[in-house]
């Protein structure tokens, strides 16, 4: 059920007809109101007792979280949603990166997986500049924004080792959501004015993909193992495209199938890399 939420992230964003930094904005804001009323009714002596460098960690989440939302939904304005959400899923490519960089030892396996979701990577983007060039911004932004998931990721589970999950992200939304309001008074991005349509859909989005889908994947962790989560979750790729499918008429190309599946191999090789540290914070798709 949760992936069936989280697949509509893509196909609800394309619909609306607002600025896409406005609907990262009040994604966030809402998301951290909703979350910010449960910390209170349930763990309010813990915001009492938050250290500075809890709060710096949060805060630099937040961040890395808002930057990931200026990235990617914008993408869903200049390319289709199988190959926006397909490339902002690479999370786990980069964060394996990010892992050796750290000085974490990445195995072959998760190595060969690596360069089979890039050739992956590069099949796609040459399909999408073919059908219209255009489309290589979107690509970018996806893919930017799939690198900044993992960055988001590895910062908020370091977070977590200290703070409960419902603290983390109501820190999270917070500063995600004030860089976001910066960005869209400084770039003079509309944050009112919108149909009553537009409204009602930011309402669902929020609700769907944000908190009842992220959510009930967070809350399946635990009591189901990260690594079959993170693989349950690579299906958001087809399901986000079956839906704009239906819904939207955006039909992909054939030759996208095979480069979504080389994509989808190589993010299940790195992920089922036990070497690997596979992140237990959802991706915030």
């Amino acid at each position: 059920m949760a992936i069936v939420f989280i697949s509509t992230s893509g196909p609800i964003i394309t619909i609306i007809a607002a600025p896409a930094l406005a609907i990262a904005f009040w994604r966030c804001f809402l998301g951290s109101g909703a979350t910010g009323v449960w910390v209170l009714l349930r763990q309010r002596r813990t915001l009492g007792h938050l250290n500075r460098g809890e709060v710096k960690l949060m805060v630099f989440a937040g961040l890395l979280l808002g930057a990931h939302f200026a990235a990617w939904i914008p993408s869903l304005r200049f390319t289709t949603v199988a190959s926006s959400t397909a490339l902002v899923a690479t999370q786990p490519i980069w964060a394996a990166l990010l892992a050796r960089l750290r000085g974490v030892h990445i195995p072959g396996q998760a190595w060969f997986g690596i360069v089979v979701a890039l050739v992956g990577i590069l099949i796609l983007t040459g399909i999408d500049f073919t059908v219209d060039p255009k489309h290589l911004i979107g690509d970018a932004l996806a893919l930017l924004g799939g690198m900044l998931a993992a960055a988001y990721v590895t910062v908020a589970e370091q977070a977590r080792q200290s703070v409960s999950t419902s603290v983390t992200t109501l820190g999270v939304y917070a500063s995600a959501g004030a860089l976001l309001l910066i960005m869209c008074l400084v770039l003079r991005v509309p944050l009112a004015g919108f149909s009553l349509r537009d409204w009602l859909l930011i309402l669902a989005l929020t609700a769907g993909a944000q908190l009842l889908g992220h959510t009930l994947i967070n809350k399946v962790l635990s009591t189901t193992s990260a690594t079959v989560v993170s693989l349950a979750i690579l299906f958001e790729m087809p399901g986000s495209t079956l839906v704009a499918a239906v819904w939207l008429g955006q039909i992909p190309p054939l030759g996208l199938i095979p480069a979504v599946a080389l994509m989808f191999v190589g993010l299940v090789m790195v992920i089922r890399s036990s070497s690997v540290k596979v992140p237990t914070q959802t991706p915030p798709i």
